[in-house]
């Protein structure tokens, strides 16, 4: 076992024989307290989520032990003779442990139980920095609930958000989105349960516009005048999520880009030492990219946190940092594209390095204070 320090928190890296070992500690207290064999308790494990407590509290507190054996697909040891006899079942290779192989299935559940239930930051050998709760590459400072539904918001809306906004208008009655495909402003609802026939330009009842079809003078009608209220508020509510949303999008696509930076980088690396810089003296450019990445990848992720983040003094205080930390990525981003080359190597060393440390400095004070926030509960989110 060996620790290891990502993002500040310090968290164990277990090796699978690590873990299996603690499997096997929880399969011989089970076994000793309920006298059945190993294997039984593995599968009585495994149905249970490794949880020692919710196994021996279920199994007490049955009155039927059958029962109790059938709902974790196991023939009950008690009577094990006669079960096995009757049962036609086919015999093969236990499907948990892979018995053939050297391969081992292990739960996640107990890796949060020995790791704890927080989201946590997880570096594989790859390289891949992913989040231990949620699966999804590391996020911070958005928790995982909030991306989940960010993720999905994205998913559902983004493809045909934009010709909605420009192309159509909701029923005034039913609210169901309609294409205007002609000049005529008297529309029919397409809705067959609704059918209403309303004004395209001011969305009032079309009945009390008599002759005038082709000038609409109704703007003052209230029942117009409210659905225009409804339909403004649900195109603001689309203008804000575009403006999260393409924000998001351009950072993510930024980081895909500056990817490339790491071949650039290589590159003057190599000439670097050429000129007689040691290896060890070139690597504050490597480190420079290592940051831009970070930082974008923070950034992108800050949208989605800001998306669902109500608005008060800490939302604007978040606003300040989120601002300060993009400012600072865009000016290292557009050094490192455009200005490496412009230096002499005795200042870009310095230039470059006071560029990253500031941008590790607004990353640092952003998530510090998002980490403040859920600690002293002040962030307030709406779903």
């Amino acid at each position: 076992m060996r620790a290891v320090q990502l993002s500040s928190e310090l968290i164990q890296e277990l090796e699978p024989e690590e873990v299996a070992a603690e499997m096997n500690v929880a399969i011989e207290d089970v076994a000793g307290i309920m006298h059945l064999p190993s294997t039984v308790c593995r599968l009585l494990l495994h149905h249970y989520n490794w949880n020692k407590e919710s196994l021996l509290e279920k199994f007490y507190d049955s009155s039927d032990s059958n029962a109790f054996f059938a709902e974790a697909n196991i023939v009950s040891p008690l009577n094990l003779g006669s079960s096995a006899v009757a049962s036609k079942e086919p015999v093969g290779p236990c499907v948990i442990c892979c018995c053939s192989s050297r391969l081992t299935i292990l739960r996640a559940s107990l890796l949060l139980r020995l790791l704890g239930y927080e989201s946590r930051p997880v570096n594989c050998k790859c390289g891949t920095v992913f989040c231990f709760s949620c699966g999804y590459e590391w996020h911070e400072p958005v928790n995982c609930r909030l991306l989940r539904l960010w993720l999905k918001k994205c998913k559902d809306d983004s493809e045909t958000s934009n010709w909605i906004s420009a192309n159509t208008k909701e029923c005034p009655r039913c609210h169901a989105t309609i294409e205007k495909d002609g000049g005529c402003n008297h529309v029919i609802c397409k809705n067959a349960a609704c059918k209403m026939e309303f004004c395209w330009v001011c969305l009032g009842p079309w009945e009390p516009h008599g002759n005038s079809w082709y000038s609409c003078n109704r703007f003052d009608d209230s029942l117009a005048k409210k659905a225009r209220d409804v339909q403004e508020r649900s195109r603001a509510a689309l203008q804000r999520y575009l403006h999260y949303y393409n924000r998001f999008m351009n950072h993510q696509h930024s980081l895909k880009l500056e990817n490339k930076l790491y071949t650039t980088v290589k590159k003057k690396m190599e000439v670097m030492q050429q000129a007689n810089m040691s290896w060890i003296e070139v690597q504050f450019l490597q480190k420079a990219v290592d940051v831009l990445s970070l930082c974008r990848r923070t950034l992108m992720y800050t949208y989605a946190f800001a998306f669902y983040l109500q608005k008060d003094n800490q939302s604007m205080i978040f606003e300040d940092n989120q601002r300060d930390l993009e400012h600072a990525t865009e000016q290292l981003s557009e050094f490192l594209e455009r200005d490496l080359d412009k230096e002499n190597l005795i200042s870009l060393k310095q230039k470059v390095q006071d560029k990253y440390r500031y941008v590790e400095q607004r990353r640092d004070a952003l998530l510090r204070h998002c980490a403040e926030g859920v600690e002293r509960d002040f962030w307030k989110f709406t779903d």
